[in-house]
């Protein structure tokens, strides 16, 4: 599938991946295996055994390598054969399967699909809203049989929450100011809505009094590949932004094939909220997940079979005023992939 190599993808959550316990995941359409050392650190490699081709995952970790259940050749965590149980044991030079550089940051499990040689740490982005010293992370994943930027466009542009989430919305989501800008390749989309009378459950988030008159933001910022921070607030309207709350959460879109999505999401709540952050960042993240997984996957995943193998800009889509910032992040994402499979 068309994507980037050359960059980041968020991969698991780390407790998706225990310690003597492999775990399979497809990303960009390659079948990743994943294992804990002996000593905890995480490793990713080709899960497809070179031999006949079995999945590497259904068999065992045998120390730092991972055997195959099949014929029990077993590999490192450079991808090498280390071990052949078969006649007089000599490891063929192709016995061997791709290895990739991985990171723990954020409390997230990031892999690079590239050129190992690129794959610097470093380059992981910067997500305030995720360290562990200032906020507490609430986890949550969907997976999502949709191409990963419907997804993109479907946090991009809010608009919809008036007509699929009666929790998070009302109609006046519909007169709010929209805006979009971008910081080379970070691309945001904004929607202020003022005086609104918001739903009991935003209330609560946001520490409002029943039936305060809000002013309210939407502020996505994405970057590629589809990495996306909503910052969500409200103050009594009227009132400066600095003197309500926000209740940060990430968005972030790993493709798995060209019509399957792994979606991972977090609540941040700020650690300054005392000993019952971590507590409200968990249950806030319960409480999305049902409008997320019977409210938005359904029609993605229903608009999805309605473009079926088209190329989605070849259907000519008609755009409307909150479409703007998930166009741009659509085009800088184009640019990229183009520029990285010229230079390739």
């Amino acid at each position: 599938m068309r994507a980037l190599g050359n960059i980041w993808y968020m991969a698991a959550w780390p407790e998706e991946i225990e310690q003597g316990k492999l775990f399979h995941r497809q990303i960009i359409g390659e079948h990743i295996l994943f294992f804990r050392d002996e000593n905890g650190q995480i490793h990713a490699i080709g899960d497809r055994c070179p031999h006949r081709f079995a999945p590497l995952h259904i068999g065992q970790q045998v120390g730092n390598a991972v055997e195959c259940k099949y014929h029990g050749l077993r590999f490192g965590a450079d991808g090498a054969c280390m071990f052949n149980p078969q006649g007089n044991g000599a490891i063929p030079k192709a016995a061997r399967v791709p290895a990739f550089a991985t990171t723990e940051k954020y409390g997230i499990v990031w892999i690079w699909m590239g050129d190992p040689e690129r794959a610097d740490p470093a380059a992981v982005p910067d997500f305030p809203v995720l360290e562990p010293d200032d906020y507490a992370v609430g986890h949550g994943y969907l997976k999502v049989n949709a191409h990963y930027e419907l997804e993109s466009d479907n946090i991009m542009d809010l608009s919809h929450i008036e007509f699929l989430h009666p929790l998070f919305s009302t109609e006046a989501v519909r007169r709010g100011k929209t805006s979009s800008s971008q910081e080379g390749d970070v691309v945001w989309s904004k929607r202020f809505i003022s005086n609104d009378s918001l739903p009991s459950f935003l209330e609560e988030i946001f520490f409002l009094k029943p039936g305060t008159p809000a002013d309210r933001w939407l502020d996505c910022r994405w970057q590629a590949p589809a990495l996306i921070e909503l910052y969500s607030g409200a103050t009594p309207t009227g009132r400066p932004r600095e003197e309500g709350h926000e209740a940060p959460s990430v968005h972030f879109f790993t493709p798995e094939t060209e019509k399957t999505t792994h979606y991972f999401y977090g609540i941040c709540c700020p650690r300054s909220m005392g000993e019952g952050a971590q507590r409200r960042a968990d249950e806030q993240t319960e409480a999305v997940r049902s409008p997320f997984l019977e409210e938005d996957l359904p029609v993605i995943e229903a608009q999805q079979a309605m473009i079926g193998d088209a190329d989605f800009m070849s259907l000519q889509p008609i755009l409307l005023p909150g479409d703007a910032g998930g166009g741009r992040a659509r085009q800088v994402l184009a640019r990229m992939i183009a520029a990285e499979e010229a230079r390739n």
